[in-house]
């Protein structure tokens, strides 16, 4: 069985559970999982973690993105982008100058009511369910943020830009908000995820191209190891004869591992003695010990 991360393009049309369905059948594994839903019409970067790296999901999700967006002013529709029903449409008598003023007015936190298609649940139902019920329920808005946003093309009524920014974002509903600013309504015409943390769009594989490293026997090379999600953290390896408290997912003394100019304060990658990567470990300073984290692998 693989364990690690691959960085998957996700090609239009598919969903998020697809490529993870398909991945299985690549692989021939059941343990796979994805780090953050992109809508069917979006492309782009996917990171999908094997084996034990499924632990790290929900970590990957807490990431910022990266996103090169497409608006298309002058619509408004039922899903926020160009898949759905028009409900409305409005003259476009916006300004260049002013189309970047509203774009980047959004730098920044702003609380973002999330669409009615999407994953979302209210009272244990989703809101897409909902919606396809043709029924429309209150949505509390909930704070996001735009690191950072930039425009990068204008050619009325489409505006192309790029935008990093918090998890729980909805660039579609980014769209929509800016439409509403400027008075003339707005949708998403296209999406492509460019960046997920370190995983960026130029290292991304497709289905069939993954398929082809498989056969060629060298898919390995393009997983990445799940310890070098953290190479940031200092790294510190046990005693052999303290190995069994790492694998079992105890906490340990650091006179228990081995010497290390690691510092004292701040996360750590821990290694067994034969340098197997266990997981990360912070100091518990009031019990002078070094405990696991929520990133904890343990060993074979």
């Amino acid at each position: 069985m693989a364990d690690g991360i691959i960085n998957v393009y996700k090609e239009k049309g598919f969903t998020s559970h697809d490529v993870v369905a398909k991945m299985r059948g690549i692989l021939k594994q059941k343990k796979i999982g994805h780090t953050g839903t992109l809508d069917p019409m979006a492309e782009g970067v996917l990171p999908v973690c094997l084996g034990k790296a499924t632990k790290l999901c929900d970590l990957l999700t807490d990431k910022t993105k990266t996103y090169e967006a497409v608006m298309l002013l002058g619509k408004e529709t039922d899903t926020q982008d160009m898949t759905g029903t028009i409900l409305a449409e409005y003259p476009v008598n916006a300004k260049e100058d002013e189309v970047r003023e509203a774009v980047l007015s959004f730098l920044g936190p702003y609380n973002q009511i999330p669409p009615m298609y999407s994953a979302l649940k209210i009272d244990g139902k989703k809101l897409y369910e909902l919606a396809r019920e043709g029924k429309e329920v209150e949505r509390k808005a909930r704070p996001v943020e735009i690191l950072e946003i930039r425009v990068d093309h204008i050619e009325l009524p489409k505006v192309t830009m790029t935008v990093t920014c918090s998890k729980g974002t909805y660039i579609r509903t980014l769209c929509y908000d800016i439409g509403r600013k400027l008075g003339c309504g707005g949708c998403m015409d296209s999406l492509v995820r460019t960046q997920v943390s370190g995983f960026l769009l130029k290292d991304s594989l497709t289905l069939s191209q993954i398929e082809e490293l498989r056969d060629k026997g060298t898919l390995g090379e393009r997983i990445l190891a799940v310890d070098k999600v953290f190479n940031d953290y200092p790294a510190i390896v046990m005693k052999p004869e303290f190995d069994k408290l790492v694998h079992n997912g105890n906490p340990f003394l650091r006179d228990q591992a081995q010497e290390s100019s690691a510092p004292e304060e701040g996360p750590l990658r821990v290694y067994d003695s034969e340098n197997q990567f266990i997981g990360v470990y912070e100091p518990d300073r009031e019990r002078n010990i070094l405990k696991p984290q929520k990133v904890f692998l343990g060993g074979n």
